[in-house]
This record gives C-alpha cells, sequence and structure tokens, in this order.
C-alpha cells in the first residue's frame, strides 16, 4: 500500500516559473518513491471552467474560476474543491504549498476530515507582495497577510520550507524549529549538458559573433536587479568594445529595460530574445560568457534562494551573483561562483572585470561547481527528506506511514 498525497497548489505547468519546476520534479521523485499524489491547483491557475488539464505529463485538477473573484472567494473555491478531492481519492495528508490563500482552506479541509496537513512555506507572500507594488511594508495589508501567513504556520502540522533563510523568518513567528525542516531547491544535474559548444547558427543569428557576452534567462521582475545588469554594461563598453548582452524572457520590466537600454545607448549591445521555449533555454545559455544575478537586497531576496544560480553550475556556466541571503546560502565565493556587493554597480562591474580576466581560471571553476550539484543539490536527496516530514504529520493523528513508503 502507497503513501497517497494530495498537492495543493498555487499554478503549475504550463505555466513557466521556478514554483511551476519545482512542483513537477517533487512529483516525479515521490512518484520515483513509490507514492501517489494527485495534484490541485487554485485559481491563481487562470480563469476558465475546466476542472481537470494533462499538462507535463501530469493530470492537474483545477479550481474553475471567473474573472473578478476576489481573494475570499479563491479561497472558498479551493476549499471546496479539495474537499471533492479528498472525499474521492482517501489521500494519507495533504501537502500545500505557498501561498496562505492556500494553506488555510486546506486547513480547513484537513481539520473536517482528520487529515494531517503539510505546509512548504516557498516564500513569505507579504513581502512578495510588496515587490509586486501591491503593498508596502508595515501597512495594513502587509501586517494582516502577515498574521495570516503565521495563523497558518501554527496550525499545520509539519511545516516544510525551501532554504534556511525562511527557516529563520518561521521560527520569528514563534514557531518551535524542530516542526520545521528545510527542502532545498536543486537540479537534476543529467539534464543540462556540461562542457557544450554554442551553437553557431544561433550565435550568428543573434548577432553575437565575437562578442564577449553578459546574460540573463528568466523572468524580468523588480527585484532580479536587471537595471544594474544595464548600467554595468554602459561602464564595461569602454573596455570591452564587442560586448553584448543577452537577455532571455519577459515580465513586468521589460518595457522598462528596453527603455533604459534606449536612454543609454545601448540598443545594438543588448538583445531581447522575448521567451523562449524551456526545452530550447540551454542553447541560449551556452552562448553567455558570464551569466549575472544582480538581485537586490530586499527581505524576499535575503530569505528566499533561487534556482538560477544551481542550473548554471550544472551547466558549468560563469557568474557573478550579488550577496543577498539567498545567493549566500547557495554560492561559495570564488569556488562555485562569485559574489558581489547587492546593488552597488561598481562592484557589479569590478566582478564582471574580474571574471573575465580570470578566463584560466573558468574550468576549475566549472569543474567545482558542477561536483557541488551532483554531491548536494540533487532532487532525489532534497525529495527524500520528505519522508520524515510524513512520518511526523501522521503521527500527530496516530497514524503510521504505509509500510511500502
Amino acid at each position: 500500500m502507497s503513501l497517497r498525497i494530495v498537492h495543493v497548489l498555487d499554478h503549475s505547468l504550463p505555466l513557466h516559473s521556478g514554483y511551476s519546476f519545482r512542483t513537477a520534479s517533487i512529483l516525479r521523485e515521490q512518484r520515483a518513491l513509490g507514492w501517489t499524489t494527485f495534484q490541485l491547483t487554485s485559481p491563481k491557475q487562470g480563469h476558465g471552467p475546466a476542472q481537470a488539464e494533462e499538462a507535463g505529463g501530469w493530470h492537474f485538477h483545477r479550481t474553475p474560476s471567473k474573472p473578478g473573484t476576489g481573494l475570499i472567494q479563491q479561497m472558498q473555491l479551493t476549499a471546496i474543491r479539495l474537499r471533492e478531492l479528498v472525499l474521492a481519492e482517501s489521500p494519507d495528508l495533504i501537502h500545500v504549498h505557498s501561498p496562505m490563500l492556500n494553506a488555510l482552506p486546506s486547513l480547513w479541509v484537513g481539520r473536517r476530515l482528520r487529515i494531517p496537513v503539510v505546509y512548504e512555506m516557498r516564500a513569505s507572500w507579504e513581502d512578495a507582495a510588496v515587490d509586486h507594488g501591491t503593498t508596502t511594508e508595515g501597512s495594513l495589508r502587509y501586517r494582516v497577510s502577515r498574521a495570516l501567513e503565521s495563523f497558518a504556520l501554527a496550525q499545520a502540522d509539519q511545516i516544510t520550507t525551501i532554504c534556511e533563510g525562511l527557516r529563520g523568518d518561521i521560527c520569528s513567528r514563534g514557531i518551535a524549529a524542530d516542526r520545521i525542516t528545510v527542502i532545498p531547491n536543486a537540479v537534476d544535474a543529467e539534464l543540462f549538458q556540461f562542457g557544450v559548444t554554442p551553437d553557431p547558427a544561433l550565435r550568428t543569428q543573434l548577432g553575437l559573433d565575437g562578442a564577449t557576452v553578459l546574460g540573463f534567462a528568466g523572468s524580468f521582475y523588480g527585484y532580479e536587479g536587471l537595471h544594474l545588469l544595464l548600467d554595468a554594461s554602459a561602464k564595461l563598453l569602454a573596455g570591452h568594445p564587442q560586448l553584448r548582452v543577452l537577455l532571455v524572457g519577459g515580465g513586468p520590466q521589460e518595457d522598462a529595460l528596453k527603455a533604459q537600454a534606449q536612454r543609454l545607448g545601448l540598443q545594438r549591445q543588448v538583445i531581447f530574445t522575448g521567451r523562449v521555449p524551456h526545452a530550447d533555454v540551454q542553447r541560449y545559455y551556452e552562448l553567455i560568457d558570464v551569466l549575472a544575478y544582480p538581485r537586490l537586497p530586499i527581505r524576499l531576496t535575503e530569505m528566499v534562494t533561487p534556482l538560477k544560480p544551481l542550473e548554471a553550475m550544472a551547466q558549468g556556466r560563469m557568474f557573478v551573483a550579488s550577496d543577498v541571503g539567498g545567493h549566500k546560502e547557495l554560492v561559495r565565493h570564488g569556488e562555485t561562483g562569485h559574489l558581489f556587493k547587492a546593488g552597488d554597480v561598481d562592484a557589479l562591474v569590478r566582478a564582471i572585470n574580474d571574471l573575465l580576466a580570470r578566463r584560466e581560471s573558468w574550468p576549475v571553476i566549472a569543474a567545482q561547481a558542477r561536483r557541488f550539484v551532483e554531491s548536494e543539490r540533487t532532487w532525489a536527496s532534497s525529495v527524500a527528506r520528505y519522508r520524515e516530514v510524513y512520518r511526523r504529520a501522521l503521527s500527530h493523528f496516530g497514524r503510521t506511514l504505509p509500510t511500502s513508503s
């Protein structure tokens, strides 16, 4: 008899995000352990009447929604769909993932149907709202959001999170440390090719022949600090006349970045590819000499570890990253990557110049980074940690893990 788990999610594939990719990796490794999983997304997946959808090889139960549905209604709809799914599938436990808009309805259903609830806090919802500009730190909405998040954490049977920064934040809310388990972000190293020769046709197509290429691949959010990369590039151009900046992806800051490039006179140097299929992203990575992750120093980035540096390490790519807490938790300076002072354009310029001047060290750093990922940051090792989390959650109800688990 296998362990049966319902995962409650904000969104999933086919939407592309670090959240979606982490979820897919968790599901794959849990299935490899012999566990049975069911996946339910909230109304945040998008409007529409669909009750279910196949995506990325997975069957996702959906929560139908309509435009204009408020947050309270979204939670009510999630609770209704979750209750239906739990009654139909009889899971052993509910594993709910951020934000607390998912946690509160999951706790409501779990308590009424006497099913353990594990809450995975992947980010602080109130801090993400600050970055998106929908509230300000310390506002009434911020305080209410934080109070509800703390309530959800206090009520969950067990808590998981993605990094030490968030574990510290959870502890600061009065939650006992022994109820919190870190399930760190990881990568599938075997999915990333190491030391591959760049595609010459794509290089020519993008106008990068003979260029020194800086780059970024991902979503263009404000906290990523990509405007600092453009400012740094303008300063680097005198010493590196063949410099180009390859920005792969899109997002809320795209128009502002294009306007900034125009203002700096970098129209020819900065290439915006737009979003590309996930399967093709590595071809673009391979064209980049130095990746840049200039995240700004805010609560969100100080606490949360991103996936991108791990993906760069898996591919043996050189990168510079700001010294926010989320990066420092991942990057061993000078060994697997290079850190610079967050928010400081001149520090970013120095870091890039230093790295470009020491190309002879790149093979050693690339090999060390790849070994770090393979030995310490695989999804198989991360997901294996859930077994003890689930055992503890079930024990609160006098139950044990199914013997085959």
